[in-house]
């Protein structure tokens, strides 16, 4: 399925309803909204929109899902935590 004809959020790899509701406090309400976002700045926007620390593996699922919408091939989110490990410099 191309891209463009994902409507819903849940419809996205590793979206459940709490992401989905991460996403929509975010201002994201479609799917091809993700594409070119920065997932550490959605991560950072997150918890300070809500004022709670989110768990880091948050990070790995909205890199998981900006991935995915501009064409990356659907990958487990826990497949990106090295990635970002490395990126903010994480042992």
């Amino acid at each position: 399925m191309p891209r463009s004809e994902i409507k819903k959020l849940q419809d996205i790899p590793n979206v459940g309803k709490a992401i989905e509701h991460n996403l929509i406090l975010l201002g994201i309400k479609e799917p091809i909204e993700l594409i070119g976002k920065d997932p550490y700045q959605m991560y950072s926007d997150l918890c300070n929109s809500t004022g709670i620390q989110h768990d880091p593996c948050v990070i790995d699922i909205f890199i998981s899902v900006v991935k995915f919408m501009e064409g990356g091939p659907p990958r487990k989110w826990w497949e990106f935590t090295n990635e970002r490990k490395k990126k903010m410099g994480d042992k």
